[in-house]
């Protein structure tokens, strides 16, 4: 039911509408269309987890994606709902910026940044916050919505912003809100929003405070504005996958509409197209069933802007769902047949200065790889040992150890950095590399960082974190330098309570632990007495993200970002090479999954 250039049929849409309704009503066998009042179309637009990939979708598929060719589409689907007498809404559901060398052309740039023009020109109606708007803080944060000229409703339940007193500014000036009522074509939209409740353990909130209650302050939303006759209510959010609104729509009367963020799941249909690569996860919409027994269609597109989501919802004069189509439409160019062209203003505020930014960083070779460097997640640096994470971990000890002395801490032992914070999700094929690479390598604001006198029962602790899922895929895999570590995937996994931080289930995954120098520190899970361990790591894990347990240990950050210490490391440490000795494709055995 799409045309060439995504655009939905409106004539088959409205003759599916009616015989909806036409069944509907002999089905009721009372009620009339003229009781019925009609019907009203609401065309939804929705992306989430753009995530600051501006210029295009990335390397191999340079003709997908792209903020510019995004608008184009946004502005021809607006056109097309207003064509066809339909309201229509766009909304995103977060996730809209993410540390990396595109955000670095923006900082360098200055208030605003290239993202905030970006999503200023495109007038969305909501955004929902994601958990990578934290990743700087809340005043990165606030300076980045300090930045558009018209900002759009940033709605969202369960954070406070009180003890934030920059983000509690747009609180008091109404920016940031629970939800917000959009009116179009004549009819009021509520829409409410809500993010993960994992936010501390997965970002850098601060003193942001976070409510898990997620249901109820949502349904306490829904009520006030049924109880103001709005009957028409989106929700929007950043759970972190779909699956997580699906369950959540068990729990709410009144909803119509979910979309969800966080998980870049591709919903879509067989006749949908996809950009290169992508496979579908489930159709587009999921259909979730609420409280009341409703049928919600929930929606998510993947991020990047490869697509923009497009859903159309027919209502009855009640206000009741009765009927919706749509899908996923493809964000393409080049010689793509459903191309679309780039909206030249985005294309000269945006796109150009950032594609500048980037050429310079690609131009600058800072070393030559003999081997190809597995950066991918899963299977890759989210589930086992790879010669990207073993570069990653020696980098921040080489760092840390570099900078001791200036910081008055002694040299650490050990590195740990968590899979999540490598971010390129490529395999760097054998070549130059880059200063771009160290850039989409370790593109957070994360700082080495170095914590002294770590004892060895609370290092295995920390271990036990680090491998819970492990060999499944999950951003706190712990890739390692210094040590040795074998695990057994069977094992008890630990757990930690989420809201106070305590450990309830210790773990038995971790079996033996052994520096390289040949201290062991556990044998046949049992830790050995001796002397502490002083650990580096990135400030984000000493904080406790990643719910790694270091808890509240005193930590010292020594004035480089892990990407500096990326740079410093292949740069000074490793004289521009990385060999095949060193750092062998498969790893050299520092992790080990025993049978």
């Amino acid at each position: 039911m799409t045309t060439r250039n995504g655009l939905v049929s409106r004539r088959l849409l409205a003759l599916l509408a009616a015989l909806t309704m036409l069944f509907a009503v002999f089905a009721a066998g009372s009620a009339s269309a003229e009781e019925d009042g009609g019907y009203y179309t609401l065309t939804v637009l929705h992306n989430n987890d753009g995530e600051s990939q501006l210029v295009n979708a990335g390397s191999g598929i340079e003709d997908f994606g792209g903020v510019a060719r995004f608008a184009t589409q946004v502005r021809a689907n607006r056109q097309d709902a207003a064509r066809s007498g339909n309201g229509s809404v766009l909304l995103s559901s977060g996730d809209n910026f993410l540390a990396g060398p595109e955000l670095a052309a923006g900082v360098a740039n200055g208030i605003p940044f290239y993202d905030t023009t970006a999503l200023d020109y495109l007038r969305y109606d909501a955004i929902s916050f994601g958990n990578h708007d934290f990743d700087f803080g809340p005043d990165f944060l606030a300076d980045f919505l300090s930045g558009y000229r018209k900002p759009p409703a940033y709605v969202n339940v369960n954070l406070d912003f009180s003890e934030e007193p920059n983000l509690q500014a747009f609180v008091a000036a109404g920016v940031i809100k629970p939800a917000t009522l959009v009116t179009t074509a004549g009819e009021r939209i509520g829409i409410v929003g809500a993010v993960t409740p994992d936010l501390t353990f997965i970002s850098s909130p601060r003193d942001t405070i976070i409510n898990s209650n997620i249901a109820e302050l949502v349904q306490a939303q829904v009520d006030r504005m049924e109880a103001r006759g709005i009957d028409k209510i989106i929700f929007i959010s950043h759970l972190q996958d779909v699956d997580e609104d699906v369950a959540l729509a068990a729990e709410l009367t009144g909803v119509d509409v979910m979309i969800a963020g966080g998980g870049d799941e591709v919903l879509a249909n067989d006749d949908d197209l996809l950009v290169p690569g992508d496979e579908i996860f489930g159709p587009y919409p999921v259909l979730a069933t609420g409280a009341d027994g409703a049928t919600i269609p929930v929606v998510t597109t993947a991020g990047d802007y490869k697509y923009l989501g497009r859903l159309d919802v027919t209502f009855d004069h009640h206000g009741n769902a009765i009927g919706w189509d749509g899908g996923p439409i493809r964000i393409a160019g080049g010689d793509n047949p459903d191309a679309v062209g780039s909206n030249s203003i985005l294309q000269r505020l945006v796109v150009e200065p950032v594609e500048d930014f980037l050429e310079a960083l690609a131009s600058n070779v800072i070393a030559t790889s003999e081997v190809a460097l597995e950066g991918r997640r899963d299977p890759g640096i989210r589930t086992e040992e790879t010669n990207l994470g073993n570069l990653m971990a020696d980098s921040l000890l080489y760092q840390a150890n570099l900078l001791a002395a200036d910081f008055g801490v002694p040299e650490a032992d050990v590195a740990l950095q968590n899979g999540g914070g490598i971010r390129n999700n490529t395999e760097i094929p054998p070549g130059d590399i880059t200063e771009l690479n160290t850039f989409e390598i370790a593109p957070f604001a994360n700082f080495v960082t170095i914590i002294p006198d770590i004892p060895r029962e609370q290092f295995k602790l920390i271990l036990e974190n680090a491998y819970r899922d492990a060999p499944e895929s999950n951003g706190r895999f712990a890739q390692v330098s210094g040590f040795t570590v074998e695990y057994d995937p069977n094992g008890t996994p630990s757990e930690i309570d989420p809201d106070t931080g305590d450990i309830i289930v210790e773990g038995s995954k971790v079996v033996n632990v052994t520096l390289d120098d040949g201290t062991e520190i556990v044998v046949g899970g049992v830790v050995q007495a001796g002397d502490d361990i002083v650990v580096a790591t990135i400030d984000f894990l000493a904080r406790g993200g990643d719910q790694y347990p270091f808890m509240d240990a005193p930590f010292t950050s020594v004035g480089a970002s892990y990407q500096q210490a990326l740079f410093d490391y292949i740069v000074d440490g490793l004289g521009g090479l990385i060999s095949a000795a060193d750092y062998p494709e498969g790893g050299e055995g520092r992790i080990v999954e025993l049978p």
